[in-house]
């Protein structure tokens, strides 16, 4: 009798160690159904990024307008033009005088990365104050016929100093060094250009 129990008990025992995993299709169709990228979009937001704080928000979430609280929509980087921008290839934007020796005119160096030279003051009672159409911070692009643009400050000016002409002609831009001779400024084919007079506005 002991000896039926026991092999009874072993029997049920292999049944039950041998009995097959119920089937995973549940398992499996979810995992179907998940993309790749599902956990990250649940993880960040629903298009893959969330709100963005502004003091979380850095120039690569602004730049790649991932800034999602502002309600401007997003630009692209380089679609502005610097603030107070004056374009150096509108001829608008260039003064062209006459004026006798001694103009009255005191000209300084720009920064080195630029080179050229700019009206830093005009002499009170000169003949520059009496033209009244210079003013300080001009950029002296040519004397007469020749181009001192991006000029040393002593070659650029030794062009007015050698000139033997009784009244000398000028042509200057209106506006800061750095719109004339920066990335943005006018290219040297241009300015060539300009100075003879095949540039209109």
């Amino acid at each position: 009798m002991k000896s039926s129990l026991l092999v009874v008990a072993a029997t049920t025992s292999c049944a039950h160690a041998f009995v097959p995993a119920p089937p995973a299709t549940s398992r499996t169709s979810m995992a179907l159904n998940m993309g790749l990228f599902d956990g990250v979009k649940e993880a960040f937001g629903g298009e893959g990024m969330g709100d963005i704080s502004s003091e979380r928000e850095t120039p690569i979430d602004r730049w790649m307008g991932w800034n999602a609280k502002s309600d401007q929509p997003a630009e692209a980087m380089g679609s502005k033009e610097p603030v107070g921008f004056i374009d150096s290839m509108d001829a608008k934007n260039y003064i062209t005088t006459s004026l006798a020796k001694p103009m009255g005119i005191v000209f300084e160096e720009n920064d080195a990365e630029f080179g050229g030279i700019f009206v830093l003051e005009i002499s009170e009672g000169s003949s520059a104050e009496s033209n009244g159409e210079i003013r300080p911070g001009d950029q002296l692009v040519s004397v007469g016929a020749e181009k001192v643009f991006g000029m040393q400050f002593e070659q650029a000016l030794g062009t007015i100093i050698d000139s033997t002409e009784a009244t000398i002609d000028l042509v200057l831009f209106r506006g800061p060094a750095k719109f004339l001779y920066g990335p943005a400024g006018a290219s040297q084919e241009w300015i060539d250009e300009f100075i003879k007079g095949e540039k209109v506005a």
